[in-house]
C-alpha cells in the first residue's frame, strides 16, 4: 500500500522576504490607485459632473468660510485688545449664524450627492444598476422588518463613523507617537468610507466589509494615506470640510481600484502554477490586522446600552 508522508499535509509558507515583497507591492498598488486623477477627470461625464460640481462648490464655500475666520477674522479679534468682549461675541455669532449652518448643510447634501456619484460611477464601470433598497410604501411584514433592519444598520453605521473619528482624535493625544498613530488609523478610516459604496453594491454586510479591509490592511492603508495627510494640517472643522471636498473624487477612484492581494491566504501567484495548491504568507506578517476592533467594541457597547 502507498503511504503519504505526514509532512505533505503541513501548510506551506512563503519566506519572510517574499511575503514582505508582496506586501510592498500591495502598498504600491494602493498608492497608485489613490492617485488616479486621470480616471476622475475622464469620468466626469454630464451626470457625474453636475453632482461633483455642486459638491465641490458647496464644500468649497464652507472651507473658505472656515479659513476666512481662522486666518483673517480671528487674528484681527486678538489684536483688538480693548474690545475683547465684542470680538468674542462676533466670533461666536459667526460660528452659530453662518459657519455651522453652512458646514452642516454641506455635509448633509454631500451625503446624497456622493450616493448619486457612486451609483452613476458604478453603472458606468460595471454596466449594472446600483442595488439600493430604499423606503418602501408596502405594509407587508417582510417590508416592515427590512425597513427596521435598514434603520438599525444606518444607526449603527452613524455610530461607527462618530466612534472612528473620536478614536482617531484620541490617538492624537498619545505622547510622542500621537500624530503618527492618528494619521495611520485615519488612513484606514478614510479608505473604509471611500470603498463602502462599492462594498454595499456587492452585497457585503458590515462585518464582511470590515474583514475585507483588515485582510488587505497594507493596501487600504496606502490608499487612504494621501487623503489622511491632506486632511491633517488644519483645524478640526477645516479638516472635516477638506475631506468632504475631496471625498467624491476618492469614491470614483475606489470604484476603479484593484485591492490586492486577491486571496490574502494564498497571495503568491507562483503557487497557482506549481504542484502546491496553497502557499500561505509568512506567519511573521499578519494576514488580518484587526484595526477596527476598538471601534467595533465601542459600537457594541453603545448598542447594548441603547437596547436597554
Amino acid at each position: 500500500p502507498s503511504s503519504v508522508s505526514a509532512r505533505a499535509s503541513y501548510p506551506v509558507f512563503l519566506s519572510f522576504p517574499d511575503t514582505l515583497k508582496l506586501q510592498i507591492a500591495c502598498a504600491c498598488r494602493g498608492l497608485v490607485d489613490a492617485f488616479r486623477w486621470d480616471i476622475v477627470i475622464g469620468l466626469l461625464t454630464r451626470n457625474v459632473r453636475a453632482n461633483a460640481l455642486k459638491s465641490f462648490l458647496l464644500n468649497g464655500i464652507s472651507l473658505l468660510s472656515i479659513y476666512i475666520f481662522d486666518l483673517l477674522l480671528h487674528p484681527l479679534a486678538q489684536e483688538q485688545q480693548p474690545h475683547k468682549q465684542l470680538h468674542r461675541n462676533f466670533g461666536w455669532l459667526y460660528h452659530v449664524l453662518w459657519l455651522l449652518p453652512v458646514v452642516g448643510l454641506s455635509f448633509y447634501l454631500n451625503a446624497s450627492w456622493c450616493s448619486l456619484i457612486a451609483k452613476r460611477t458604478f453603472t458606468l464601470r460595471h454596466g449594472l444598476s446600483f442595488p439600493y433598497v430604499g423606503m418602501t410604501s408596502t405594509i407587508s411584514p417582510n417590508a416592515y422588518i427590512a425597513f427596521l433592519n435598514s434603520l438599525a444598520t444606518s444607526a449603527y453605521r452613524a455610530v461607527m463613523i462618530a466612534t472612528s473619528v473620536l478614536l482617531s482624535f484620541a490617538l492624537g493625544y498619545v505622547p510622542v507617537v500621537g500624530g503618527v498613530t492618528e494619521t495611520i488609523f485615519f488612513s484606514w478610516v478614510n479608505a473604509y468610507y471611500c470603498f463602502e459604496f462599492i462594498w454595499i453594491a456587492r452585497g457585503l454586510s458590515l462585518s464582511r466589509r470590515v474583514r475585507y479591509l483588515e485582510e488587505r490592511w497594507v493596501y487600504y492603508f496606502a490608499f487612504g494615506l494621501p487623503s489622511a495627510v491632506i486632511c491633517m494640517w488644519g483645524s478640526t472643522l477645516a479638516n472635516a470640510a477638506l475631506f468632504a471636498l475631496i471625498f467624491p473624487f476618492y469614491i470614483i477612484m475606489a470604484m476603479h481600484a484593484h485591492p490586492a492581494p486577491t486571496d490574502p491566504y494564498n497571495p503568491s501567484p507562483t503557487s497557482r502554477s506549481s504542484s502546491v495548491s496553497i502557499v500561505h504568507p509568512s506567519p511573521y506578517i499578519p494576514i488580518r490586522l484587526r484595526v477596527f476592533a476598538p471601534v467595533i467594541f465601542l459600537n457594541d457597547c453603545i448598542a447594548s446600552v441603547l437596547s436597554l
